[in-house]
């Protein structure tokens, strides 16, 4: 048994941290061409193969925060509110479908070039703002998460750790692009398994955890946890057309790899998060009066199993991190045109978008689920084009009527995140609803 007093969990989780830095590093090998870099290419040209594309799917969804607001909405909402979160990541199904469509029937290299064909550049200019948002939010949520782990918001060690954290997965991503994403993601999905498969075996281990434990929230139509699964149903279908990192991962293998490993990233990211979330659900039902779910979990688990809490959160944030930075540049240097396309530029763009998430940390609100919330009905302006235009096949749409679907699905995003931040409060004189969940499923349903 460790000394307390040499090794306090705070110092192993530091330790842990610094190896996952190293090993990291080590599994990176230097771009030193634009494929690799910005096409996830090995030196030799060749694709990646069908197990790195779906432990990469996997793990670059499997965000510290998703797994942070899995867990959180099963402390709250029981299991209800960890499969409502679940439910979004058969975004791999409806995602699959959109890619194969739009490689295969549409020949289309890139989301972008499909919605210039119908759309000119007004409707590329649209989804490029949307999925720059969407990766500066995934920079800002996810070190925010490392941030609580190490400290109280605002505190030295909150600061100091965010700063080191985002230098250093900075510093290996810049290194070798999608390629080095890649790679990465294979070793820290292996290690992120290893850790999830302890916990969850320690939780059904725990002589509290029964199977009425999982149900000590209630079914209820209204209940917060079965309107986010309604709400997730609804924009499933857009949603992954507006993620970058799962679009760029769609165009790198042939028909059958890609289709296979978005078929096993869903089943596989599914399974994932719906385990971390049950031990939400668990703190949930044994939390004690004014207990937070971090607190509960302690007491029922222990210190040194929270270890592994915290330590699947780091392993889940440096491998979104990475992939999202690769997605950032590949986003304006090769998609937008913005810079010449060369190892540097990149490397300038993937600094710009970590300061960026930097700036919003220290900035921006702390609601880790209402990032979600508003990109996610942002993306749903995508819903038709993707039914009408993507699988429909239809022709000749006008433009405004492209871009009054972006405008509505804008102002609905607007809406929910000034409703939740108490900026506004305009539903609930109107409608009568107060709970923001159901507030988010009218909005959703308007647009």
């Amino acid at each position: 048994m460790f000394s307390t007093s040499l090794f306090s969990v705070e110092i192993v989780l530091a330790i842990a941290t610094a190896i996952l830095f190293v090993v990291s590093f080590a599994a990176v090998r230097n771009s030193s061409h634009n494929e690799g870099f910005y096409l996830g290419l090995s030196a030799s040209g060749a694709p990646p193969r069908l197990l790195t594309l779906v432990l990469s799917q996997v793990t670059t969804w499997i965000f510290a925060r998703s797994l942070l607001n899995a867990a959180i909405l099963g402390f709250y909402y029981g299991i209800w509110g960890t499969l409502a979160y679940s439910v979004y990541y058969l975004s791999f199904l409806t995602g699959g479908l959109i890619v194969d469509s739009l490689r295969f029937r549409h020949g289309a290299t890139s989301v972008q070039s499909f919605l210039s064909d119908r759309f000119g550049g007004s409707g590329v200019r649209c989804y490029n703002f949307v999925i720059g948002v969407r990766l500066i939010s995934e920079v800002f949520a996810n070190l925010l998460v490392i941030g609580v782990l190490f400290g109280a918001a605002g505190s030295f060690s909150y600061t100091v750790t965010i700063v080191i954290f985002a230098l250093v997965t900075l510093g290996y991503a810049a290194v070798g692009g999608l390629r080095a994403s890649l790679n990465t993601d294979s070793v820290q999905m292996a290690l992120f398994v290893i850790t999830l498969t302890l916990l969850a075996g320690i939780m059904f281990e725990h002589e509290q955890f029964m199977a009425q434990t999982l149900f000590f929230k209630s079914f209820e139509w209204d209940s917060p946890g079965v309107v986010l699964i309604a709400v997730a149903f609804m924009q499933i279908w857009s949603y992954p057309m507006h993620d970058p990192v799962m679009m760029d991962r769609g165009f790198l293998s042939d028909r059958k790899t890609t289709r296979r490993s978005f078929i096993h990233a869903g089943w596989l990211s599914f399974v994932c998060i719906f385990l971390f979330g049950l031990l939400g659900v668990f703190a949930g039902a044994s939390a004690e009066e004014g207990e937070d779910m971090r607190a509960a979990l302690t007491r029922l688990l222990g210190e040194w199993p929270m270890l592994l809490f915290s330590l699947s959160l780091i392993i889940s944030a440096m491998s979104t991190l990475d992939s999202t930075l690769s997605s950032s540049a590949k986003l304006v240097v090769v998609d937008m045109k913005k810079l010449p396309k060369t190892l540097a530029s990149g490397r300038a763009v993937m600094a710009l978008f970590m300061l960026a998430g930097l700036l919003m940390v220290f900035l921006g609100s702390k609601d880790l689920f209402s990032a979600v919330a508003v990109s996610g009905t942002a993306s749903m302006y995508l819903a038709p084009v993707i039914f009408f235009c993507l699988w429909g096949n239809v022709k000749n749409i006008p433009q405004w009527s492209y871009l009054t679907s972006f405008i509505i699905a804008m102002i609905g995003a607007a809406l929910y995140f000034t409703e939740t931040a108490g900026y506004s409060d305009i539903i609930m004189p109107l409608f009568g609803i107060e709970h923001k969940y159901t507030k988010l499923l009218l909005i959703c349903t308007v647009v």
